[in-house]
């Protein structure tokens, strides 16, 4: 559904934002006409047209040049002392910083670096005029990039970013410096930038770059066309105007498709993600100085800061190294994050974060920036930087947590923590070729421009889909391989033999793309490749996530499933499953697994654990960090460990792994991998089910056992929960909690003896070793008292069994007799405690959903929670063929006042009803097939046109491309049923969601409860009711109001309350009352009908919730679904009882937060829409609503409008 809102509103609004960039630009430039002559066979006019004033301007003006002095040395210190401190590199390190003298010596190596390197520099000769030996190394930097006859690199002829490195720098420091500069500099230097930017325009019409969105090159060679017509354009340069129309509609598209991705993430992986965010935040911030686009509300760039946050491993130095990566950063991030700070967030986030990466930066190794790009982005930061917005770290901080990429299909834990013990990082992925959003447009092709993969460039991604890292106490154990070669084994991931396509390695094959220097995507099955993230979900120190990566292997292997499950059980423990199933004919008999680790040796002799099974250990000063494996038969075959170096970049990487491999001799297989860390001890692990449904493996860490229940037939919710009991993936069990995971922890009690009040049978005991023991003194000394030693027998004998009787009695019928002494039989202890205090573990049947609210309040939103799921099944109440039956009472479509109770069902009312909600519950995949579908007008259409000729049969083939946007209504109400039974048929156990969108629902929620049961979970969704009438009245021409009479439903409701029971409305709900009254006064307004309208339905619907049991009813504000769709999808989720997919959570914030989703009744939505009330309102009309509404709103959580009165 989304992707049908792409293809309605997505083209539109790109254009009118384009349309509107150009008007700007034009306008901006319009300052500078007439447009004049500036040239004259080829050379300036020299005086006319370099005036002193038209620089600085790029990202500041002259005026704004002293406070910029200023903050160097006060706010801006931190900043501006690393700039001095590189500019004092530069100058002590000549030969390595200094252009070459010698063209030829310029182009023979990778030449960014004098690009890069040029702002800083500038902005210091700036800041810092009266540093002569910096302004003399600045201009002979400058002279020199001056004279070469281009920047291309010899070696590199086709790629043209190292030459928009160098004009982007070179025009970025002409514009800092430009007011120092003699008239022929400025001449020559202007020449230099014009020629360039010219050379650069004319190669995007050719290069691949020109047409590829989302990708490194691109954003890097725009950026450097659109700084070099900005500055050309200062000096009245007539074809600068062409340049930077062609920069902004490029670079607006590229923002309109990052509006896709609404996790704020780059598929490229970090690394080259900095490289590309660089050019995109310098992008954002001058297409708003000089054209006033703004961008700042873009949700890529609202998500940003976390693409940071939540890949930075502890200690702030190292990052997931997902696709071509560095060991972190290539450019910045700390001038992303100020940006970030200063013009999105304005929360101190990204000031804070850029400091602690600034703290931590490495001295020495491999993690130390580049010299070519380390410096590239401080001018930036320096520009950015809000002294204002104080460092503060972000919610949550300080204790590890997990952080799902819903688009990227990347899953981390842990990050943005201190390096310390326990402060453990995990990460997984498992996505989309190019991610969810690029891998969707790509495939429905819902815009004209986007011709395919031809358009992206997913080359820099790794065939690495259910790849993981592991990084116990922040020391690496598992890592990924880093920039190089695509071939699967150099990625955490599995690889088949023997395979019949094998293209490298044979016979082994790993996944699509694999074999060559980048990823391969431009082939059909290569371009369908992908993963998906089934599951995430963390409780305290445990994580949960597993991924499907079938689609990522060629076809041709006849794999069924390829699953992997991680299970963090503590901070030092983590174990992995994989379960691979193949079909039949499948020529796969065997498969290896592959481990990497790049800074640490692992011994080379492999390790035993647990006396039986083959691992592999690492040392790291005398501390010990394992791995070992088995399979479902217990077999643990010995490991290869080897090592690979590699070309990565400019320069060979060395990476170490582990390979280990499996047969597969039935069509499924099942392997476990445990790793861990030195401050556990493991004494046991092995299978204790291998079903059809799942495994459990029982694991003894540190003396307690804990069995891991994982559900491989994770498709069918059914199957999950009858092998779980509940309707996640995962579980763990302990004799101290159990973790259901996606549900939450059960902490089990102590098994130990409680404290008791009184324990008689101790006391009784005591008594008697106290009585033996004082006949043995007495015995001892009773010839001084002259006593019968056969007395003092009997007696004590009589004491002895006295005693002992009475124990028994009491021990007996205390219960019964003696019930003021409080005590405890230790013999039941443990079954007494396990039946007083663990609740019934019948787990609860899968939930039947019912969503109620009023219409207008944007219920339907929520479909894209439940769509495209193998959990749920989605249906619209009423539709043309999916409606409640017929009776003697007919529903109002809006709302209604009549109340159906407990009562209602139980006496058995409404039965044809009752049948079918019991008909939906109980089998609706039946229900769905007895529905009679009428003959479609297509297939009618279809025998006549057969009859008709070839002139017909051309005319259908020029319309099949629009088939669905042209499909009749009944064509379409019939493909939708036939996909419902087709869902059916693959998911059979799938939960009924159904949308039931009449208001009047909400006030019958208890009778349908009575009629399903336990099993009913409800969801209303409500909204603020100043907003539900704006939609009502002033959203479009001519109102809703006036298009779904609202009259004629309120004389509806004022008729029912003269019905009789008999007429099907048992009880007309009292807080329709006023209602009644107000809609016979002649003069109401519309306003006050439809405010006494919501507050009536609101207060009734309120009312009728009391009556059902409070886990079974759920309300939803719409405002919070809009805002905050991640949070209120896991509120809704955990209601459920279902653990939320990573899916779900991107399709319902795509749709809360791009444009692109229109609601029924009023177009598309975004959190900057859903308030339009506060901008189109008059104050007196909020006023009386809030007046007439406030309690309930009140209640509901909505806040009073803070009205300006002049």
């Amino acid at each position: 559904m989304a992707l049908e809102c792409m293809v309605k509103s997505g083209v539109l609004l790109c254009l009118v934002t384009l349309g509107f960039s150009f008007s700007v630009l034009h306008n901006t430039s319009s300052k500078y006409t007439p447009v004049v002559e500036s040239m004259e066979k080829g050379k300036l006019q020299e005086e006319k047209y370099m005036p002193s004033y038209v620089h600085p301007n790029l990202y500041f003006d002259l005026t704004e040049v002293k406070q910029l002095t200023t903050k160097a040395g006060s706010t801006h210190g931190h900043i501006f002392r690393i700039i001095q401190n590189a500019v004092n590199t530069m100058l002590e390190n000549p030969t390595l910083y200094l252009p070459p003298m010698s063209h030829e010596d310029f182009g023979k190596k990778w030449n960014e670096i004098y690009g890069n390197n040029l702002p800083p520099l500038a902005l210091y000769c700036l800041l810092k005029p009266e540093d002569a030996a910096a302004s003399q190394f600045l201009i002979k930097y400058m002279d020199r990039m001056s004279e070469y006859p281009d920047w291309m690199v010899s070696t590199a002829p086709h790629d043209e970013v190292p030459m928009a490195h160098s004009l982007t720098g070179f025009a970025t420091a002409y514009d800092f410096i430009y007011t120092y500069l003699d008239t022929q500099r400025r001449i020559r230097y202007l020449k230099k930038i014009r020629a360039v930017t010219e050379e650069l325009c004319e190669l995007s019409k050719h290069r691949g770059w020109g047409r590829q969105f989302l990708q490194n090159h691109q954003t890097t060679n725009i950026l450097a066309i659109l700084t070099g017509a900005i500055v050309t354009g200062a000096h009245k340069d007539p074809e600068s105007m062409i340049w930077k129309q062609i920069a902004v509609n490029y670079m607006e598209k590229t923002m309109f498709l990052l509006n896709h991705i609404v996790d704020g993430s780059l598929d490229e992986g970090v690394a080259y993600g900095s490289y590309t965010a660089k050019s995109i935040t310098q992008y954002v911030f001058l297409a708003l100085r000089h054209f006033d686009i703004d961008n700042r509300r873009n949700n890529w760039l609202r998500a940003h800061f976390m693409f940071y946050y939540a890949t930075v491993l502890p200690g702030f130095q190292r990052t997931v190294g997902i696709a071509d990566s560095n060991y972190n950063w290539f450019y910045g991030p700390e001038s992303q994050l100020v940006f970030l700070d200063a013009f999105v967030l304005r929360n101190g986030s990204g000031n804070w974060l850029a400091q602690q990466i600034r703290k931590h930066r490495p001295k020495d190794g491999p993690m130390v920036a580049s010299v070519a790009q380390g410096w590239a982005t401080l001018h930036t930061e320096f520009i950015w930087y809000d002294a204002e917005l104080s460092p503060k770290p972000p919610p949550h901080f300080g204790k590890a947590n997990m952080h799902v990429f819903s688009n990227w299909g990347v899953v981390t834990y842990g990050a943005g923590l201190p390096y310390a013990q326990d402060n453990t990082f995990v990460s997984f992925k498992s996505g989309k070729l190019g991610g969810r959003a690029v891998y969707d447009i790509v495939h429905a092709k819902p815009y004209s421009w986007v011709e395919g993969w031809s358009n992206f460039n997913p080359g820099h991604e790794h065939p690495d889909q259910n790849s993981f890292t592991f990084a116990p106490n922040g020391q690496v154990f598992v890592a990924e391989a880093l920039y190089g070669p695509k071939y699967s084994y150099l990625n955490n991931v599995l690889v088949f033999a023997p395979s019949p396509t094998s293209q490298c390695n044979q016979p082994w094959e790993g996944q699509l793309g694999e074999c060559s220097k980048w990823l391969r995507w431009g082939e059909k099955e290569e371009g369908d490749s992908s993963g998906e993230v089934i599951s995430a979900s963390s409780h305290e120190d445990t994580l949960f996530v597993s991924g499907e990566a079938v689609s990522a292997y060629s076809s041709a292997m006849k794999l069924k499933s390829v699953y992997r499950a991680l299970v963090l059980l503590n901070s030092q423990t983590l174990m992995v499953l994989d379960h691979v199933e193949k079909q039949e004919q499948s020529p796969v008999t065997s498969f290896s697994a592959f481990f990497h680790n790049l800074d640490i040796d692992l011994r080379y002799v492999p390790h035993i654990s647990l006396d039986r099974y083959s691992g592999t250990l690492m040392d790291v000063w005398d501390a010990h960090y394992k791995m070992f494996w088995l399979d479902s038969q217990g077999a643990s075959p010995l490991p290869r460990i080897q090592e690979v170096e590699q070309v990565a970049e400019f320069k060979k990487r060395w990476t170490q792994f582990i390979n280990v491999t499996f047969s597969m001799d039935s069509s499924v297989s099942r392997v476990v991998y445990l790793m861990h860390g030195p401050f556990v001890k493991v004494s046991d692990c092995r299978f204790i089910d291998n079903s059809k449904n799942g495994v459990k493996v029982s694991v003894t860490l540190n003396g307690t056992e804990t069995t891991v229940s994982i559900a491989t037939n994770y498709k069918d919710i059914g199957a999950r929960h009858s092998y779980l009991g509940f309707a996640g993936f995962a579980k763990a069990e302990s004799k101290r909690r159990i973790i259901n995971f996606g549900q939450g922890i059960q902490t089990l009690p102590s098994q130990e003896k409680r404290e008791s009040t009184f324990d008689l049978r101790f006391v009784f005991s005591i008594i008697t070793v106290w009585i033996l023991c004082f006949a043995f003194v007495f015995s001892s000394v009773k010839r001084k008292f002259n006593v019968s030693f056969s007395k003092l027998i009997r007696l004590i004998l009589i004491s002895v069994l006295f005693f002992w009787v009475l124990e028994l009695l009491v021990m007996s019928h205390c219960g019964e007799v003696l019930c003021g002494v409080t005590w405890q039989d230790l013999s039941v202890s443990d079954e007494v405690v396990t039946r007083t205090t663990v609740p019934d573990h019948t787990p609860d049947p899968l939930p039947f959903i019912v969503m109620t609210s009023l219409p207008g309040s944007g219920a339907e939103i929520l479909q894209h929670l439940f769509d495209n799921s193998s959990d749920f099944v989605y249906l619209r109440i009423p539709s043309p063929y999916l409606h409640v039956p017929e009776t003697n009472f007919v529903l109002d479509s809006l709302v209604d006042a009549c109340e159906w109770s407990k009562a209602d069902a139980q006496s058995r009312k409404f039965l044809a009803i009752q049948g079918w909600f019991h008909s939906m519950m109980h089998s609706i995949r039946m229900h769905l097939q007895n529905i009679q579908l009428y003959k479609s007008n297509l297939e009618a259409e279809s025998k006549v046109s057969s009859a008709q000729g070839s002139s017909k049969k051309r005319r259908k083939l020029l319309t099949e491309s629009r088939a669905t946007m042209r499909r009749r209504p009944a064509d379409r109400d019939a493909e939708y049923i036939k996909a419902l039974r087709q869902h059916l048929v693959t998911y059979p156990n799938a939960c009924p969601v159904l949308n039931l969108r009449s208001g009047s629902w909400s006030l019958k929620l208890p009778f349908i409860h009575e009629v399903i049961g336990r099993s009913l979970r409800s969801v209303q969704v409500v909204r603020d009711p100043r907003a539900w009438i704006h939609l009502m009245l002033y959203n479009s021409n001519p109102s809703l109001y006036s298009r779904i009479n609202i009259k004629k439903h309120l004389l509806n409701i004022v008729n029912q309350s003269s019905m009789e029971a008999g007429q099907g409305c048992t009880r007309f709900d009292p807080a329709f009352q006023p209602l009644q009254r107000i809609s016979g006064q002649p003069d109401a307004s519309p306003v006050l009908l439809l405010a006494h309208l919501w507050l009536a339905y609101t207060s009734a619907s309120l009312r009728a919730s009391m009556d059902l049991p409070p886990h079974t009813h759920l309300r939803v504000k719409f405002e919070d679904v809009v805002l905050f769709p991640e949070e209120t999808a896991g509120r809704i989720h955990d209601f459920l009882g279902i653990p939320i997919a990573p899916a779900a959570i991107n399709q319902l914030t795509f749709a809360a937060s791009t444009n692109l989703y229109h609601l029924a009744y009023e177009g598309d939505i975004s959190p900057a829409k859903i308030n339009m009330w506060r901008e189109s309102m008059a104050s007196d009309e909020i006023k009386l609503i809030e007046d007439i509404c406030w309690p309930v709103m009140e209640t509901l959580g909505y806040q009073r409008h803070a009205v300006m009165h002049h």
